[in-house]
């Protein structure tokens, strides 16, 4: 075209940047090349170029090219507006939208749908919704797309009320949905989990003929698993023949959600193809189904599968390791974190922290907290709550205090945190308080949790009849752990008959508890009371209660090793119970240096 002079026409040179810019064997630097040293490149040219960038994970290039165009000879047209305006959106930079917004305003291309529609999507996605509503309000020129990318838009912002009155207006208008308008409004009802107005809207589209398109039939499924109805879920899961990912994904989060961890496993394992998306599903589920060890092997298997992890993996790994206090493996996470360049955001910060606290380490809780830019509620009550489980009362309840003072609002685990640390720190008229403010000041009702630290505050405090008149006109039915919290202050009060009462309503929740007799046994024992304790004993035998059997845990190189009593499931039990009887042998020993006897310690 060169050599030819071909280059030259404008017709010939503008298909040559379109191929650049929007094939398959695109080429935008040589594309956009091409088109700054054309003598004078027409309109179809700059906008293909445009188009090529906003597409493209470059779209800043796009704003580049549009301020060389409004200095070449070329004039903007209606199609330019919306490729700049899908730039903005995906930047994003909703200041430049706007100002483009403006020169597409004094142009006249306003009135245009597709430029409309683009203007739309720009203002739900960057700006306020309430002025893309007024946009959409003032607007004569609207179409089903422009319904569909507000409706839409709301939904995605988390205003489905807003959506689904928009999805009404439409019916009063006489404007008929299409397949891309159900999805909003089924998914305003996935997120209300209303489960009724989304069946309407099934039933609707089954006798309107609409088309169940593969991203409508995930929506519906979505919806009916969001609200609890996993056998329609499951019903149009089977009968959908082309499954997208997001279709699988769909399925194996809500029925890890709910529980059903080996059927969510089992769909896991026939998808053909994962990104990291299922994968963080199915560790999610494990994780709040608090089945950790499986979301640490899960994680180690998606290490294996070479799936990079993001954020939202590595969050839920360090909640794996909260739970089973894996310290070496929280820390790994911590360095893969610093080694991929991961920003410390809220969600990663707060996981951090929370982590380092569970796993025994609070000084290096307090330093990442201390790093955060930015906290929110949730950080602040890991910290709070940590801080309390390591002793450190004065401190946690200063941290509340703070937490206050910025105006952050705390909710009943803050509470819980902050009372547990009055508890451990003996500060008896505070944590009254606190429970008072409860109520009083921040409008939280407190649970069963709450009341239970009250009662083992008063009961530390020894004011043992206290807390068994809380205990008797608590407002909700106390369970074993408020019993129990009274029942352990009665045996450290060594009030053996208030200890008694508290035994008995325990035996009654649980009967087959073991822990109960022993300590109510014990109880006797140390009242001298042994007729009592071997009744306790008796008891026991009778109803075929088994004493539960300790168990201890190490980890090493990142796994977790659980024993028992008698355990030999380890591969190298035989070493480990050599290494016990070598162990036992030099207690013997210095048993005899020491004279005392093993039989005589706790």
């Amino acid at each position: 075209m060169v050599l030819s002079g071909l280059i030259s026409e404008s017709l010939a040179a503008s298909r040559l940047v379109a191929f650049c810019a929007i094939s398959d064997s695109a080429d935008l630097d040589y594309g956009s090349l091409l088109l700054l040293n054309l003598k004078n490149p027409n309109i179809f040219s700059w906008n293909v170029a445009i188009r090529g960038f906003s597409d493209s994970a470059r779209p800043k290039e796009s704003i580049f090219l549009y301020k060389r165009l409004l200095r070449s000879t070329a004039q903007p047209d209606n199609f330019t507006y919306p490729f700049l305006f899908k730039a903005c959106t995906k930047i994003p930079d909703f200041g430049t939208g706007v100002l483009v917004f403006g020169h597409a305003l004094q142009l006249g291309l306003c009135a245009d749908l597709f430029v409309f529609n683009s203007l739309i999507r720009l203002f739900v996605v960057c700006g306020t919704l309430a002025d893309a509503r007024k946009l959409f309000d003032e607007s004569c020129v609207r179409d089903l797309v422009s319904w569909n990318t507000l409706i839409n838009g709301l939904v995605q912002r988390g205003n489905p009320e807003e959506a689904l009155d928009l999805v009404k207006r439409m019916e009063e208008e006489g404007i008929f949905p299409d397949n891309v308008t159900m999805i909003g409004a089924i998914s305003s009802c996935a997120q209300l989990q209303a489960l009724e107005l989304g069946s309407k809207f099934h039933h609707f589209m089954v006798e309107n003929g609409l088309e169940f398109t593969v991203p409508l039939t995930n929506a519906l499924i979505d919806m009916y698993m969001k609200c609890g109805s996993l056998e329609r879920a499951c019903s149009l899961f089977d009968a959908l023949k082309n499954k997208s990912m997001v279709s699988w994904t769909t399925m194996i989060m809500g029925l890890a959600k709910f529980g059903f961890l080996d059927v969510s496993r089992r769909l896991f394992d026939e998808m053909q193809e994962k990104d990291v998306i299922p994968w963080n599903a199915l560790l999610a589920g494990y994780v709040q189904s608090r089945q950790a060890k499986d979301a640490v092997a899960l994680f180690l298997e998606m290490q294996a599968s070479s799936v990079e992890p993001d954020e939202i993996t590595l969050v839920s790994l360090l909640s794996a390791c909260s739970q089973l206090g894996a310290l070496e493996m929280g820390m790994w996470a911590h360095q893969y974190v610093n080694k991929r360049k991961f920003s410390l955001s809220v969600a990663l910060g707060t996981a951090l922290v929370d982590m380092y606290a569970k796993c025994g380490n609070i000084e290096k809780a307090s330093f990442i907290f201390g790093e955060m830019l930015e906290k929110n509620a949730l950080t602040w009550t890991a910290m709070i709550c940590g801080l309390a489980n390591h002793g450190h009362a004065l401190e946690a309840i200063r941290h509340f205090q703070r937490m206050m003072e910025i105006g952050l609002q705390p909710d009943e685990i803050t509470f819980i945190g902050v009372l547990s640390a009055c508890c451990h720190g003996g500060l008896f008229h505070e944590g009254r308080m606190f429970f008072s403010q409860m109520t009083s000041v921040y409008k939280l009702k407190p649970n069963l949790k709450h009341y239970s630290c009250l009662v083992d505050l008063l009961g530390r405090a020894g004011l043992l009849h206290e807390a068994e008149e809380m205990v008797k006109t608590m407002p909700i039915e106390p369970d074993a752990i408020v019993w129990g919290a009274l029942f352990f202050a009665c045996r450290l009060h060594r009030n053996a008959a208030m200890g008694l009462r508290a035994a008995t309503r325990l035996l009654e929740l649980d009967p087959s508890d073991s822990g109960i007799y022993v300590l109510l046994a014990n109880l006797y024992v140390e009242e001298n009371m042994r007729d009592d304790a071997d009744q306790v004993w008796a008891l026991m035998k009778e109803r075929g209660v088994e004493k539960t059997p300790g168990c201890s845990s190490i980890e090493v190189n990142g796994v977790v090793y659980e024993f028992i009593v008698s355990d030999r499931s380890h591969t190298r039990y035989e070493d480990i119970y050599t290494c016990l009887k070598l162990l036992y042998e030099q207690m013997r020993h210095f048993e005899k240096l020491l004279s005392i006897s093993l039989d005589d310690m706790p």
